[in-house]
């Protein structure tokens, strides 16, 4: 069985811990060493490998701590401004964690950085910076088609997948949806669930994909009320997907 942990780093990152024996784990995204060996060291485990989705310093600036410590192996996309060492993975690919029991598909989603990757497995998604609860990532690198395109493929998963964005951004993004989409029911229920998690200091995560579907907007670009939302903002959008991602992405950056 696949356990997950919520590491806090900086302001508002998530590190992933994850393991299935309270032996050995894997480390998603550890922007701080610090507080990840803190919390290996407390639950006796034994670091085995490193999973990256991206470049960002806070995905992976506690990469060489963590490795001056333990032997782990170092996976992610092919990208040069990755750590020396890491292994790297295409779309499609599998990373095969034999002493954790578990095994994670490689999906590459470009968008928020052109080689961003995520990890799906055991019906939990680690999805970097590209799909957050009720939001998504800036397009710091690609194209609103790129980032539509990978969001799809993330929405194509079981509705039941967990969601592990590494951002406690929700609160925040419920705000923006709302204001897209108020009249939707589903994305209300959430802004209660979202307010009761947070006002008890509790991680809003993870998502579950379903609801995500029903609420985030970054996900309904196809739907009717986002269209009319979209041209509110921008009259000119029009109803195509992508324009209308676009124009949802452009008003959240202003937002």
């Amino acid at each position: 069985m696949l356990h997950v942990h919520p590491v806090p780093a900086f302001q508002d990152n998530y590190i992933w811990v994850i393991h299935s024996d309270d032996r050995h784990c894997a480390v998603v995204d550890p922007g701080e060493a610090a507080p990840v060996a803190r919390f290996i060291e407390d639950q006796g485990l034994t670091l085995e490998a490193i999973l990256l989705t991206h470049h960002h310093f806070d995905h992976i600036n506690g990469v060489a701590g963590l490795l001056a410590h333990y032997p782990g192996v170092v996976y992610g996309p092919a990208d040069e401004r990755l750590p020396p060492g890491t292994r790297t993975l295409t779309d499609g690919e599998c990373v095969d964690l034999p002493l954790l029991r578990l095994k994670f598909q490689v999906i590459s989603v470009p968008g928020h950085t052109r080689s961003h990757i995520a990890y799906y497995g055991h019906g939990a998604l680690f999805c970097g910076d590209t799909l957050f609860s009720l939001g998504c990532g800036r397009l710091f690198e690609g194209t609103p088609a790129q980032m539509l395109h990978s969001l799809d493929r993330l929405a194509q998963l079981p509705l039941t997948t967990q969601v592990y964005p590494a951002h406690e951004y929700t609160q925040a993004n419920c705000r923006f949806a709302r204001q897209v989409d108020p009249e939707n029911t589903a994305l209300a229920d959430r802004a209660v669930e979202i307010a009761a998690l947070r006002g008890a200091d509790k991680p809003s995560l993870p998502a579950i994909l379903g609801t995500e579907i029903a609420c985030n907007p970054f996900l309904r670009s196809r739907a009717p009320a986002i269209i009319a939302a979209a041209n509110r903002y921008a009259p000119d959008t029009g109803s195509d997907p992508t324009c209308v991602f676009a124009s949802l992405r452009n008003w959240k950056d202003r937002f």
